[in-house]
């Protein structure tokens, strides 16, 4: 059984549908984890909202199945994994470089370069996350609503899926364990101080349309606050575009 230097246990697989679909199979076995899911190609990966992830040969698609030990909050965990990927990418290009896009996007000279999804498995009261993240290694999609871009365009060295995934595995226990034992406090600051757009206009799409306003920060819990005048807007979850659209 291979394993990260963390000690966590980690499938890796030539071809697989999804990452996340794999996990969820684990955790529907009693499986709770931790446990890493890394696929080369996936013939079915997604992201939020169930929209397609496609990735090339080289790219990184993982998912970390893992019980929380805790059900307060879990949704802030998707900022702990933030911070570990952006940290695993600080090691391979310039830190200056890199930006986070509310709520859950990792951005390289300000186009996404990795998605995060956060699914809740099992019973509210002892639930398991599968922890899906896919990173644009040597691919990005031209067909998304938002610019894309890939990691070979900016760094000299190009990790493989394992490399990367050892990499954000490191980086990700050291900011749980922070979570885990101080709260959002600390986490919160660290991914505002790499915020793109606080401050400016921005547009959030939500089910019951679009909202503008200017990027005010995050609540004490991680939702986006939307000011427009004297009015604040609290957003749990939506699709930010930068300016006006």
């Amino acid at each position: 059984m291979k394993k990260f230097s963390s000690g966590v246990a980690v499938d890796f697989f030539e071809t697989l549908d999804s990452t996340s679909l794999e996990a969820k199979r684990r955790a529907a076995a009693g499986e709770k984890g931790p446990r890493w899911f890394i696929a080369e190609n996936q013939t079915a990966g997604y992201g939020r909202r169930a929209r397609a992830w496609t990735q090339a040969t080289g790219d990184f698609s993982g998912s970390l199945l893992l019980n929380p030990e805790t059900t307060r909050d879990l949704g802030q965990i998707s900022f702990v994994v933030a911070l570990a990927v952006a940290s695993a990418l600080d090691e391979l290009i310039k830190p200056e470089k890199i930006s986070f896009k509310w709520p859950n996007d990792v951005l390289i000279d300000g186009a996404k370069a990795a998605g995060i999804l956060l699914e809740h498995l099992g019973p509210q009261r002892s639930p398991v996350l599968a922890i899906g993240i896919g990173v644009n290694v040597v691919s990005a999609p031209t067909d998304v609503p938002y610019e894309a871009t890939r990691l070979v365009n900016h760094s000299a060295t190009t990790p493989s899926p394992t490399d990367l995934g050892a990499r954000i595995d490191h980086h990700f226990w050291v900011y749980l364990k922070d979570w885990r034992t101080n709260g959002f406090a600390n986490i919160r600051e660290l991914w505002l101080s790499r915020a793109r757009g606080i401050g400016d206009k921005i547009t959030v799409r939500l089910p019951d349309g679009e909202h503008a306003g200017v990027f005010d920060g995050l609540d004490e819990n991680g939702a986006l606050i939307l000011r427009s005048g004297e009015e604040k807007r609290i957003i749990s979850a939506g699709d930010v575009y930068f300016g006006m659209v």
